[in-house]
């Protein structure tokens, strides 16, 4: 070992022992009779002292150490004259006795410090240099404690680890594939795998009744900073289960890791439908931290004469507490801010509920203290308050507030990452319609089971049937979601009908699938959880880009190792493949 201890390790109690550290050097501070060196390793940072007066080539040698050298000291532990009590290792210096250079650096193209003078796409570009940042490296820290964590419940819950296959069968529903052409196989591709959907359900036939998987996925769609093409999951599927248990196994899980990772006891976690979220938040992934909901206000704004009103299908509002005491300047941002390209709405209309008990708004030509009054009582509005109103086709308008009440909120710090408020919400549609295409798709996915209440209605009213299907959220982020799967043959068909598909696409695509439920299918569902988007919010960030080790940018690329590239002529003819 090139170390008896880690840069991390040493403290008061090691004083006088002899000890030999590796690593990098952070900093180095040349005080004339006195030099120091701060040496970093993944644990943490020791001082390191040299003195001219002791050994003046040592000294010497200490003063040409570059910042990033990869270095083998040795030397006695002593207590620091002046301590740092920010580190754990501030009270402590190693005095050298002897120094090597295992490697030299060129001097780093960004600081490795915690605040970074990087941009994204250059610590990206030199990712490896960027991981050795505290921040960077706790993240991936406490990806690794996640994972641990999640093996962990789950083993105990009497889940099986099974891998499932990488390179599968292409199928037309979700988002685009990556595919993969095959050498032996000439002019035919697999498809690297979306999720492991089919195949966990084929564990299920087999009798795998607890499977659970932390899996790679790849989709070949548009990226954010909550997306990348390729991600990880945690997957899981149960056998002779209901929806209920389902909810309350993986409840358990995300309070295991709340607990066991950040020390955080959450209570139950409320439960909504798909309908009330939207109705009251304008998003199927609403963040409940704070309160804000929507109150719909036709019957108090409608039949004044004023056309931005009368003429909407929904006029709804929200009650900014305490924030009556914006300025004018304030509220023309909220304005410009609602017509952003975004957020799609063609204005916002408010109303200021002053300390003093006076009311004023932007639209008193048409409405009176009377009307006002009537606002306030509808929408809980009390003296010091901000009530928000905008107007439109229900849709777009519940969108466009939803994402008001997201900004107003990043203003007024309600969004404390360090608070976690879950939720489930439920009964989501089985299908929606889509305008391109003039069919139906599966909300979720061609697998997801109706509600049994709701059967009948495929042939007759389609878009009112709800699934059997729930998400998991968290501060307003989809963590994970998953259903009650089909596992009945004709059930399946029936479902493959109204979502388009010829008997022949059907048996083409997943023959396999409708084959094994002839052979005792047993009842299941499961639920696939983000684990980069679960991480990142454990960690209090909207991004999962720093909790994965190397990330794509916003484009697909890796621009540590320039891909996707060209590939070799030779490639492609082995493939048979021309490019155009």
């Amino acid at each position: 070992m090139l170390r008896t201890h880690t840069c991390g390790a040493l403290n008061i109690k090691n004083t006088g022992e002899k000890v030999t550290l590796s690593g990098w050097v952070q900093k180095n501070r040349d005080l004339g009779g006195m030099t120091f060196v701060d040496l970093r390793d993944r644990y943490g940072i020791t001082q390191l002292a040299f003195n001219m007066d002791v050994n003046s080539d040592l000294c010497t040698a200490a003063r040409k150490l570059g910042r990033e050298f990869v270095i083998q000291i040795s030397g006695k532990v002593i207590e620091r004259s002046s301590k740092n009590t920010i580190i754990p290792t501030g009270e402590i210096e190693i005095e050298v006795s002897e120094l090597i250079i295992l490697n030299k650096s060129k001097t780093p193209p960004f600081t490795i410090e915690n605040k970074t003078d990087g941009g994204d796409e250059l610590r990206m570009k030199y990712r490896y240099l960027d991981i050795r940042r505290n921040p960077i490296k706790e993240n991936l820290m406490l990806r690794h404690a996640v994972a641990k964590a999640t093996r962990s419940y789950l083993d105990k819950q009497g889940f099986i680890e099974v891998e499932t296959p990488y390179l599968i069968k292409s199928t037309p529903e979700g988002a685009r594939d990556f595919v993969v052409p095959s050498r032996m196989n000439e002019k035919q591709f697999y498809a690297l795998p979306q999720s492991p959907q089919t195949f966990k359900q084929l564990l299920m036939i087999a009798g795998i009744d607890k499977y659970y998987q932390i899996v790679k996925c790849f989709r070949d769609e548009d990226l954010r900073a909550d997306r990348q093409p390729e991600f990880t999951q945690i997957d899981c599927e149960m056998s002779f289960i209901e929806q209920e248990d389902i909810l309350n196994t993986f409840e358990g899980l995300i309070r295991h890791l709340l607990k066991d990772v950040k020390g955080v006891e959450l209570s139950d976690f409320p439960r909504m439908t798909y309908d009330t979220a939207m109705k009251l938040y304008g998003t199927d992934k609403p963040d409940i931290r704070f309160d804000m909901q929507f109150v719909e206000m036709n019957d108090v704004c409608q039949g004044k004469d004023f056309g931005v009103f009368d003429g909407a299908e929904l006029t709804v509002a929200i009650n900014a507490k305490g924030c009556a005491n914006y300025t004018r300047k304030q509220l023309d941002k909220l304005v410009s801010f609602v017509k952003t390209p975004q957020v799609g709405a063609t204005g916002l209309i408010y109303c200021k509920y002053n300390e003093d008990g006076t009311s004023k708004s932007t639209v008193d030509k048409f409405f009176d203290d009377k009307d006002r009054k009537e606002w306030a009582e509808k929408a809980g509005c009390e003296d010091g308050d901000l009530l928000l109103i905008m107007a439109g086709d229900r849709n777009n308008t519940r969108k466009a507030l939803g994402t008001l009440r997201l900004h107003l909120a990043e203003e007024l710090d309600l969004r404390n990452p360090e608070i976690f408020a879950p939720l489930w919400v439920l009964d989501f549609p089985l299908l929606k319609w889509d305008e391109e295409t003039k069919r139906y798709h599966a909300m979720h996915h061609p697998f997801t089971s109706p509600n049994p209440n709701d059967i009948a209605k495929l042939d007759s009213d389609p878009a009112a049937v709800r699934a059997n299907a729930y998400d998991l959220v968290i501060n307003g982020n989809e963590i994970g979601g998953g259903s009650i799967r089909i596992h009945d043959r004709d059930l399946q068909k029936l479902m493959f009908k109204h979502l388009g598909f010829s008997d022949e696409q059907a048996k083409e695509q997943f023959g396999f699938l409708m084959e094994a439920f002839e052979y005792g299918a047993p009842p299941h569902g499961g639920v696939a959880f983000g684990f980069d988007r679960l991480c990142a919010i454990m960690g209090g960030q909207e991004s999962i880009r720093d909790f994965i080790a190397f990330p794509k940018n916003n484009a697909g690329r890796d621009v540590m190792i320039d891909s996707p590239s060209e590939i070799d002529k030779e490639q492609l003819k082995e493939l048979n493949i021309r490019l155009l």
